[in-house]
């Protein structure tokens, strides 16, 4: 069920319990072959495909194309939200739709950079309404729900996500292969952090010139289509949690 579809009688006739999901994605670079709008295109498709499982379960709001993207000005094009202002712009949806009664609300995220203020944002509202029991707030990266995409596409070479990488450009090429730039010669940017498991402060230029981290060079559609699917049933499995909540427990 999609907010943009609806008028304000209906929202107010909906049942507060309705799970409310607020997609969140980002406009930046992606390296010398990928389209700046790649993170929201690919949510976006995962929103599409969770809306069409759920039916009219689940209201969805239109999708946040402004993320926080600071790391990655030094590139040409990029939109950003800087942290602060990004983590206020999070709270203030939700605010919206607690203000609007409902009592489950779940921030998808699309983009790497949105994590840390996106928990932030999520604890902030949470003290704001700390006699409030009934609520639900969530913010989940869809990635990072647990899947391991490799156990069921062997033929992914990376075992993590990086940035327009083996994943983001295979489910690019499936989604909008005539966006993608030639790929074939463009060298691989290994992951890694010589001070992991210590956070260490970071710009996209200290980690890669060309603007991609990974292996863009091995994607293909048929990956992305698997990585799609895959990261679709996460989304699905966690918003069916939201429903099932019984209201009040932790576990």
């Amino acid at each position: 069920m999609q907010l943009t579809d609806l008028n304000w009688p209906a929202i107010q006739a909906l049942n507060k319990d309705t799970p409310v999901v607020f997609p969140v994605a980002a406009l930046e670079q992606h390296g010398l072959h990928l389209p700046l709008f790649t993170d929201s295109l690919l949510l976006g498709e995962i929103i599409r495909r969770c809306a069409e499982r759920l039916g009219d379960r689940v209201l969805f709001v239109p999708l946040q194309w402004l993320g926080n993207s600071d790391h990655h000005l030094e590139f040409p094009g990029t939109l950003s939200a800087a942290p602060r202002t990004y983590i206020d712009l999070l709270n203030g949806f939700l605010e919206n739709f607690i203000r609007h009664g409902f009592r489950r609300l779940v921030i998808i995220n699309g983009h790497g950079g949105n994590d840390v203020p996106g928990r932030q944002a999520i604890f902030e509202t949470r003290q704001r309404h700390r006699a409030r029991n009934d609520l639900l707030l969530l913010f989940a990266t869809y990635w990072q729900l647990g899947s391991k995409p490799w156990e069921s596409e062997p033929r992914l070479q990376e075992q993590q996500i990086g940035h327009a990488c083996e994943w983001e450009t295979s489910m690019v090429l499936r989604l909008a292969p005539n966006l993608v730039g030639a790929i074939n010669r463009i060298p691989p940017v290994p992951f890694g952090n010589a001070f992991e498991p210590a956070a260490r402060g970071w710009i996209t230029r200290d980690r890669t010139e060309p603007g991609h981290i990974g292996d863009p060079g091995v994607g293909t559609a048929q990956k992305g289509e698997s990585l799609f699917r895959v990261f679709t049933e996460d989304v699905v499995a966690l918003l069916e949690r939201a429903i099932s909540w019984d209201g009040k427990s932790w576990i």
